[in-house]
């Protein structure tokens, strides 16, 4: 994915999940837990120069990370 603004990178990442920015929050929070715990960006960004909000959204709208259900957590 190229250069695509921050506004762009939401656009794309929402019509992945139907436009619910509710789900699209929590799939990003959850994201940032792992990346925070050390794991790796399933996308070519550096955690160290990109805020883990920024990587797990470019995850999520590069279809990276998809959300299946809620009961595959437990």
């Amino acid at each position: 994915m190229e250069a695509l603004r921050t506004e762009q990178i939401a656009a794309k990442a929402l019509k992945r999940l139907q436009d619910d920015r509710y789900l699209l929050a929590n799939l990003i929070f959850e994201r940032v837990k792992e990346l925070g715990n050390g794991a790796e960006p399933l996308v070519d960004m550096d955690v160290k120069l990109h805020k883990l909000p920024d990587i797990a959204m470019r995850e999520i709208a590069e279809g990276k990370i998809e959300f299946t259900s809620i009961e595959d957590k437990e």
